[in-house]
Parts: C-alpha cells; sequence; structure tokens
C-alpha cells in the first residue's frame, strides 16, 4: 500500500471542481484509493464524499492507494495535487477569489421592510436592477410512490438518472453558449453527482429495506447535503446547493411532477427567493427577470457565479425579511452593494437610474460607434460579425453592431429540451429564412449540424462512442446520416432566396468529406433551382490546418474553431477537470496553425475567419489580427468592445505583436508579451 501525505495549495481547498479533479483522476485507477482528513477517512471515487472532508488551503491530507497499479496512481495524485487539481501549478499563490461569508442569521419572524428601508445581504453580480418582487416559490414534489420490489425501483432509479444525463447535457450545452465553457463546467459537477457511488450505494441501500426509489433518492440526497451544509467552511457547504439541485432533478423524473419553478409574469421582475438552485438561474428569462435577490446562499455559490457570467444583478444572503417583501413591490437592487432599497422613493430611483447610468458608460461609449465599421488608426479593416443560435438573436445582432453573422449554431435548434422529434425542413427554413431577411443583404454564415462529442440529442438515438470527441460527429455525422443533412441542406439553400446565406460544414478532417458534402450541396440547389451559395469550412482540426492550401482550392471561405482546434491540437479536453487550465489558446503552436491557415486561404485568394472564444479575448485580438484574420466572429454583447479595441490599434503595431508571439515557446510567454 502507498501512503502519501499532501497538502491542498488551491485557494479554495477541496471545493467543487479540484474534488471532481481528483475524484476523476482516481477513477482511472483499479486501485482502492481513501482520503483522510483529521478523524474522517472517505472513498477518494465519490465526490459528495470528499467534500464532506472539508479541506482548506494549507491542510494536510493523507491518501491510501492499494491495488495492483497503486504506483502508477500515486504518481498520478502526486503530480496532479502538485499541479493545483486543475486550477494551474500556482493557484494556491496567486488565485484570486471573493471571501467565502457566511450568510447572516435573520430573525425567525423578521418584520418586512418599511419605506425607503435598506436590507443588506452580500454582493452577489454586480449591476443595478429597479422594479417590482416577483416572490419565488419552488413547488414541493410529494412521493406517494409504493414499493413495487427491488427490481422495479431499480429501474426506475435508472431510467431517471439516464433521463437528468440527457437534461444536464443540454443545461450544459445552453450555458456555454450564454456564458463559456467555464461556468458550464458546473454541470459537470452535476452528472458527477449523479453517479457519485456514494449517493448510489445509499439509495440502493434504502431500496433494499423496502423504500420506493424516490422515496429512497429523496432520503440520500437531503442527508448528503445536510451534512455539507453543516460544515465550518462557507464555501464547501455552499455545494449542498448541486446535491439539492440534482436531487430535485431526479426526484421530479421519479414522480412525474412537472417544472418546479411558477411562471413569471409578463412584466419585468425582480425574482426574490430563499435560495435559487443553479438550474433554476440559469432557467430565468433574461427579458422578464431584472435581478434577484436571495435570503441564504454566498458570493461563491453555484447560483452567483452563473448569475455573473450571465450579466444578472444578483443579492445573496439578504435574510429572511425579503421573503416577508410583498409581491409587486417596488425596489432597488444594487448587485454591487448587496443593497437592497425597499419601496424607495422618486429622488432614490432617480439617483439609482444615474448609477446604472455610470455603470455603463463604458460599454455604452462603444456601443454609439458600434454600427462603425472596425477599422486600425492605419485604414486595415476587419470584419466583426456574430455568433447566434436562434433567429431570436438576429435583431440584437444587427443592433449591437454585427456586419452579419459569422456562426449561427443550427445544433441550439436541435437541442431545445421541449423538442421530441427532429426539426422538419418546414421548422429549419422559417427560422433561417427569417435570419436572412433580418441581415438584408449582410452575410450570414450557416453551420449544419454540429453534434457529437459533448453535444448529445437524445431523441436521434445515436450510439454511445467511448472516444466521441474522436469519433462521429460534426459534417462525419451528417454524412452518415443523409437524410437528416439533406433535410437541413434543403432548407438553407430554400432560404437562400431570402439574404445572402452561405453554408459552413464544421470538424472537417480531409477534402474527401468536403468534396462529398459540397457534391451534395450542388445537387440539391440543381433541384431546387436555388441561387448560388458560399460553401466554407471550419478549421478545427490540425489536419484542416496544415492541409489549408489544398483545402482553399475548393472552399469558398474558412473560419476558424479555436475552442476546437485547440484542444486537438494540445491534445486536452478543454473540459477535463486537471487539464482545462492548460488547454490554452494562446499556445504558440495554434497560433502557428492559425497563421498557416491565413496563409494557405490568402493564397488562393480565399478569407478567413476566427469563431471561437479567442476572437473577443482583448489580449488574442491584436495577435489575430495581426496574423491576417479577416473576420471575428463573437458573442453579440462583445461586438462593441471588440470594435472599439480594434480602431485603437495600427495593422503595422498587431503584425509585431503576432510575430513576437509566433517566437515564443509557451502560452505563458505569449501572455507575458502583452
Amino acid at each position: 500500500m502507498q501512503q502519501l501525505n499532501l497538502v491542498i495549495h488551491n485557494a479554495t481547498g477541496l471545493h467543487a471542481r479540484p474534488a471532481r479533479a481528483f475524484v476523476d483522476l482516481a477513477k482511472q485507477f483499479r486501485s482502492t484509493i481513501k482520503i483522510r482528513h483529521g478523524e474522517k477517512q472517505v472513498n477518494a471515487k465519490s465526490l459528495i464524499s470528499v467534500l464532506t472532508l472539508g479541506v482548506r488551503r494549507g491542510e494536510q491530507i493523507v491518501v491510501d492507494v492499494s491495488g495492483d497499479d497503486e504506483e502508477h496512481a500515486a504518481a498520478a495524485i502526486v503530480a496532479a495535487v502538485r499541479d493545483g487539481l486543475g486550477e494551474g501549478p500556482d493557484a494556491g499563490e496567486h488565485a484570486a477569489i471573493t471571501p467565502a461569508v457566511p450568510a447572516p442569521t435573520a430573525p425567525a419572524h423578521q418584520q418586512p421592510a418599511g419605506a425607503g428601508a435598506v436590507i443588506q445581504g452580500i454582493a452577489g453580480a454586480p449591476g443595478i436592477a429597479i422594479g417590482p418582487v416577483f416572490r419565488f416559490e419552488r413547488i414541493y414534489v410529494e412521493v406517494r410512490e409504493r414499493f413495487a420490489g427491488v427490481d422495479k425501483e431499480h429501474a426506475r432509479l435508472q431510467s431517471a438518472l439516464e433521463a437528468a444525463q440527457h437534461q444536464l447535457n443540454t443545461l450544459h450545452a445552453e450555458v456555454a453558449q450564454r456564458a463559456d465553457a467555464s461556468e458550464a463546467a458546473i454541470f459537470q459537477v452535476h452528472h458527477e453527482i449523479l453517479s457519485d457511488p456514494g449517493l448510489i450505494d445509499a439509495v440502493r441501500a434504502a431500496i433494499a429495506d423496502g423504500r420506493s426509489a424516490a422515496e429512497a433518492w429523496q432520503i440520500a440526497t437531503a442527508e448528503h447535503a445536510a451534512e455539507l451544509a453543516e460544515l465550518s467552511d462557507a464555501l464547501l457547504a455552499e455545494r449542498a446547493a448541486d446535491i439539492r439541485d440534482v436531487g430535485a432533478r431526479v426526484l421530479r423524473l421519479l414522480t412525474g411532477a412537472g417544472d418546479a419553478a411558477p411562471a413569471l409574469p409578463d412584466e419585468s421582475v425582480i425574482v426574490v427567493a430563499n435560495d435559487l438552485t443553479p438550474s433554476e438561474t440559469v432557467a430565468l428569462d433574461p427579458q422578464r427577470v431584472l435581478g434577484f435577490c436571495t435570503a441564504v446562499g454566498g458570493p461563491n455559490a453555484h447560483t452567483a457565479i452563473l448569475a455573473r457570467a450571465l450579466g444578472l444583478p444578483a443579492i445573496v444572503s439578504a435574510g429572511a425579511g425579503v421573503l416577508e417583501l410583498a409581491a409587486g413591490t417596488q425596489v432597488i437592487l444594487d448587485g454591487g452593494t448587496g443593497m437592497l432599497t425597499v419601496s424607495p422613493s422618486a429622488d432614490l430611483i432617480a439617483d439609482a437610474r444615474a448609477a446604472q447610468r455610470r455603470q455603463q458608460q463604458q460599454r455604452a461609449d462603444a456601443a454609439r460607434s458600434a454600427a462603425e465599421p472596425a477599422v486600425t488608426a492605419d485604414g486595415h479593416r476587419v470584419e466583426i460579425v456574430a455568433n447566434i443560435g436562434g433567429a431570436d438573436e438576429a435583431g440584437p445582432a444587427v443592433e449591437g453592431g454585427a456586419e452579419g453573422v459569422g456562426l449561427f449554431r443550427t445544433e441550439v435548434i436541435f437541442l431545445d429540451p421541449k423538442r421530441v422529434t427532429e426539426p422538419t425542413e418546414e421548422e429549419q427554413f422559417a427560422i433561417y429564412r427569417d435570419v436572412a431577411k433580418a441581415f438584408g443583404g449582410q452575410p450570414v454564415i450557416i453551420r449544419t449540424l454540429d453534434i457529437g462529442g459533448d453535444k448529445e440529442v437524445a431523441y436521434l438515438d445515436l450510439p454511445r462512442e467511448d472516444n466521441p470527441f474522436l469519433g462521429v460527429r460534426g459534417l462525419r455525422l451528417c454524412l452518415e446520416h443523409p437524410d437528416l443533412f439533406r433535410t437541413q441542406l434543403r432548407a438553407i439553400l430554400r432560404a437562400a432566396s431570402f439574404g445572402k446565406l452561405r453554408i459552413m460544414f464544421p470538424m472537417v478532417a480531409d477534402i474527401g468529406e468536403l468534396r462529398t458534402a459540397r457534391a451534395i450541396v450542388e445537387q440539391l440547389r440543381a433541384e431546387l433551382g436555388a441561387p448560388p451559395v458560399e460553401v466554407g469550412i471550419m478549421i478545427e482540426v490540425p489536419s484542416a490546418a496544415l492541409m489549408a492550401d489544398v483545402l482553399a482550392r475548393e472552399a469558398d471561405f474558412f473560419s476558424i474553431g479555436t475552442n476546437d482546434l485547440t484542444q486537438y491540437t494540445l491534445a486536452m479536453d478543454r473540459m477535463h477537470p486537471t487539464l482545462a487550465s492548460q488547454a490554452d489558446d494562446l499556445h504558440p503552436a495554434v497560433l502557428r496553425l492559425i497563421a498557416k491557415t491565413v496563409e494557405g486561404a490568402h493564397a488562393a485568394g480565399k478569407w478567413v475567419g476566427v469563431c471561437g472564444n479567442l476572437g473577443s479575448k482583448p489580449q488574442a485580438v491584436p495577435i489575430l489580427v495581426g496574423l491576417g484574420v479577416d473576420e471575428l466572429s463573437i458573442a453579440i454583447k462583445d461586438i462593441p468592445l471588440v470594435k472599439a479595441q480594434i480602431r485603437t490599434l495600427t495593422l503595422a503595431q498587431c503584425q509585431e505583436r503576432a510575430r513576437q508571439a509566433l517566437q515564443c515557446a509557451t502560452a505563458a510567454e505569449v501572455r507575458a508579451g502583452e
């Protein structure tokens, strides 16, 4: 047996993501691995159990490893802890984090606040909101199911767990699009909870004792959440909300209950709740919810993290008094200070609106000139377009200064959680037509269905793959499902008469795939009598970047997907708990492939865009411009600021910056040269 004495250096200790990194690593080995902290020892392959240890930064753990691969397991664990468990080797020294603050204790019968009173909570997410209160009260799920035998209850449990996994896949994809991959990783933690061995063993034990799957699940999740909530470390205690969130999701599936959230009114409101789960936070309609205030919770809870990522002003830990506010009460919510002002006077409302204006000034300054082109100080123009996922985003994109669409993620249509069948040709045609019309004569690039890897569509019943990122995904999947592919292409080609549509194929690895797909397009175009449509490809794998000169002879344009290009170039899953921090899209290897792509395209007279996260990063923009990238396709909210940044640069400066970046040996050196 190997016994390791290790010190955890992560700034937040073994909280959710580092704990998940440890657990995922432990699961890779056959050996039995246990962690001891103080008097308590737990299974290192159970996320919930590891979290209940409450390990803080600087504290020691003892890891016992026993089995036929114990030496390899021990070495891997030592290296992972030393490297920060996915938060970087210097996480313990340099990670910045808001201190965890325990929720204030409010009197059980606190009187409702009067007009002009201020309720002091904790800043959850910055921003000011002014509007009426909407009381969010979760619908209670009553368990009435009776025990029907061990085998039947196990089958019910398994079915609910699988359905919950599919729901989380959809939620993960949605958050990755609205925020970014790091916030979406919160729902990867929820995946881990669903398969936690400690939790599942407790549920199965309760079923064996004669309880229904629903009752057993309800009891086990409540007990595990309570154990976490009682920890003295407030940051770790906040993870109890994740267990309750997952618990409620599965319980609704086991009982057949509907949505747990009440329907929102038609007017814009400020949501007040005892607490919100991460799932409920993401489900808040940004068109109708101005912000939210919770009685409990903390600034490092996943609910607050998501609020910041989604740009939703929030206050947490405001105490029980907020729950006494009558529906419709006017309030001012300041997510930056944690202050909720009740029934404010006209003067206070005027002051709050003035503060809103000041906070928005920088973005507003950029927004005022958003419609103007992004032209460097020495006259070089870069096209700035939008990434969108539906027709409802077309209007905001136009208003935000987008010069077209560089990436229409059509998989969003297919991933709609309400959908049980694939969208028809008519459904797709209507969506593509509306987007084309919204942009007039500006180009709209429609990416054909890109699923597989981390994006699953349950109703398509695709076979499970051991390594989906290297399996049938993107264009490969479309070519293997010609009916699905042809339906989408027909819809796009029909809509092409209403604007300037372009077709883009994802995950192209060689020219044979491009030729096959392009031939299908031309066949369908002839059948429909549709106008000519430019056909391009995404550069997401190294083979495509290295063969850019060849591909450029037959593709009309390239768009570089830097997220996937980075993970395939560095052989690091960008969502991997221990490698994500190293999967840096500013790595010189990635930049060199971008440079080679641009070189090959320009030699053939073709243009190149970038549609990954890299295109909106301030430190990357000068490099991409200097490398010769012609177009940046980015999130709508980032368009004004990126345009404003480009106007402060010169092409000569950008080219020098790019030259320096290509000479660097590491991503850290690239960043240091900013």
